[in-house]
């Protein structure tokens, strides 16, 4: 099978991330001596100041690890929590029912610095100053950057230059917008990083790890939040002005946790993911459900295999509105949920024809409740062709954020699997004195009492970032993913099922031609939900297309390559490792040797 590259062939180390600046990094690190965890650590960083649209600082990053020395696997949550003020009576006293997806009000505490931090502390060797010295390069001298980062500035610059004038500080230097293909330096956040470099002194090196977290989460990068959410009331996608409730006491109150994957074995393979406070466990519902049907007997770019994995998509996102939330805070039912039982009731809802419903299962105990407003929602909010019309200034920056991913084996068998988001340009204003904003993920949360992701003080909202992980023979196989928001369990299954089932390698999978549904109410505002929609990438024929749309699929064709960001790395019995990364949007990359 023609791939865009070749997969990438190694015994030392590979990185595979969605920037060629972060696998680069990642690898130089490997050759200096660090491990799989060192590199993650500093490819992460690089990524926030190489792909600013797309994470940043003040985001999120879910890590899925494996450490070679126990053979056990871990995940680090860096998903951070909503403040305290934050509920939803709150929320309903400002007028507003659904939480913003711009501006101060969706902010929760950032967990990627915490996240990233503990790895390095607990599984890393290199000095805090070390990884982060790559990042802070780029920061100071300049960044390239892709055409898509000026593209996205410049959709900003009327709101920057209205009303986010903290931002047009950052973005706009010399009151322009900056070149495609230039070099892009970030002075504020270098002076941040120089800051935390300094304040990260102890007797050891764990020790000036937790200096820095200290610094970040009860030193100056938690009092700049604090002063900047409590003075000033900013223009968020309401249209309306709001402070931010995140405060200075909500980031000491927190630190990023390290607990067990969840896990479904398939075929010989098992397959790890981030708990329920994520959507991750949607990839291991959809294997739960594919398990009752031939799929290796299936094209694996044809129309049968297009409809199966679509439909049991339908069932388990279905699952996720109604089941999945912070289970600090809710039981989620997921031995129920991937049970044998449960799924084979579940499979007899897939039939020769679309389903248009959105249909959570029943689980005694359990009110199967679920947002059924989406689609309306999306006309009147979204501007749709019979909806609101053109957005206003206040809209800008609602669409067009997505993820970075990283993935990394070294020469003792670490690996490393991660999604860092949020924190995105577009997505809040940046705060003076810190040179990034902060993340949104508060969206996610339901203003409604009593669901599994209803908002509540000090809760996580439920993430769309989910990293993924494999074992094969029960030892460690392979680290992947992507970004795509909802299509991140959409993709990263398509990949992994075409590996398992059609002996692809990693590189192939990611080049063939891939597809998604909306059928759900989409995580991010306004909520929407397009019930039936496929989206199938430009290459397919049109008869698959024909094909689908006689099924009753709401079907159309994207661009030839649209579909899938995803990168991966896997290690094999014989020492040989492998890495590819996606060629669509001309930044991913892996490297290896």
């Amino acid at each position: 099978m023609f791939t865009t590259r070749p997969e990438i062939a190694g015994t030392f180390g590979v990185v595979a991330s969605t920037h060629w600046l972060a696998s680069s990094a990642g690898m130089a690190v490997l050759e200096r001596g660090g491990n799989a965890f060192d590199a993650a650590v500093a490819a992460a960083f690089v990524l926030q100041v190489a792909e600013p649209h797309l994470n940043g600082p003040g985001g999120d990053a879910p890590i899925i690890l494996h450490d070679a020395r126990t053979g056990r696997q871990h995940v680090i949550c860096g998903q951070g929590p909503s403040p305290r003020a934050a509920s939803i009576e709150a929320f309903q006293h400002l007028g507003l029912d659904l939480i913003p997806g711009t501006g101060l009000l969706p902010a929760v505490v950032p967990g990627a610095f915490d996240a990233w931090c503990r790895l390095l502390r607990d599984w890393g060797t290199w000095e805090f100053a070390e990884a982060l010295s790559f990042a802070l390069g780029y920061a100071r001298n300049g960044v390239h950057l892709v055409p898509r980062i000026s593209a996205t500035i410049e959709s900003m610059r009327p709101l920057f230059q209205t009303e986010w004038k903290s931002s047009a500080a950052v973005y706009l230097p010399g009151g322009a917008v900056p070149g495609p293909r230039t070099l892009f330096a970030r002075p504020a956040l270098a002076d941040t990083w120089d800051r935390l470099c300094r304040e990260a002194t102890g007797a050891t090196r764990e020790a000036r790890i937790d200096a820095a977290r200290r610094a970040w989460y009860q030193g100056f990068v938690a009092d700049h939040v604090d002063r900047f959410f409590r003075g000033n009331e900013v223009l968020d996608v309401s249209g309306r002005r709001h402070r931010g409730l995140l405060t200075a006491e909500d980031f000491s109150r927190w630190s990023a946790t390290v607990e067990d994957p969840v896990r479904y074995d398939y075929h010989g393979h098992s397959v790890l993911k981030c708990g329920p406070w994520s959507q991750g466990p949607v990839f291991l519902q959809q294997l739960a459900l594919l398990r009752g049907f031939d799929i290796g007997a299936m094209d694996p770019v044809g129309v049968d295999f297009i409809h199966t994995v679509v439909e049991a998509a339908k069932l388990a996102f279905a699952d996720r509105e109604a089941y999945y939330g912070d289970p600090d805070f809710c039981r989620v039912p997921m031995a129920e949920l991937l049970s044998g039982q449960y799924n084979a009731e579940r499979r007899q809802l897939i039939a020769a024809t679309a389903s248009m419903a959105l249909r959570p299962g029943s689980i005694t105990g359990f009110a199967a409740d679920v947002d059924r407003d989406g689609a309306a929602r999306g006309r009147l909010l979204a501007g749709d062709s019979d909806g609101a019309g053109e957005p206003t200034v206040a809209r800008l920056g609602v669409i067009g954020a997505d993820t970075c991913h990283i993935d990394v084996i070294d020469q003792h068998g670490n690996m490393v699997s991660a999604t860092p988001s949020g924190g995105w340009l577009q997505s809040s204003p940046a705060v003076p004195g810190l040179g990034f904003p902060m993340g949104t993920r508060g969206q996610m949360f339901w203003l409604k009492p009593g669901l599994p992701n209803s908002l509540e003080p000090e809760k996580r909202p439920r993430t769309t970032l989910s990293p993924s992980f494999a074992l094969r023979d029960d030892k460690a196989w392979m680290a992947f993913g992507t970004p795509g928001g909802e299509q991140q369990d959409q993709w990263s299954l398509i990949l992994f099922l075409r590996m398992v089932h059609h002996n692809m390698t990693i590189q192939e999978a990611i080049d063939a031609p891939s597809f998604h549904t909306e059928h759900w109410p989409s995580s991010f505002w306004p909520r929407v939900a397009r019930p039936g929609k496929v989206v199938i990438e430009g290459r397919y024929p049109d008869a698959v297309l024909r094909d689908l749309a006689s099924r009753g699929h709401d079907v159309s064709k994207g661009d030839d390559w649209s579909e899938g960001r995803l990168s991966g790395a896997r290690l094999e019995p014989d020492g040989q490792m492998f890495a590819g990364a996606n060629p669509r949007g001309m930044q991913g990359y892996a490297v290896g040797r």
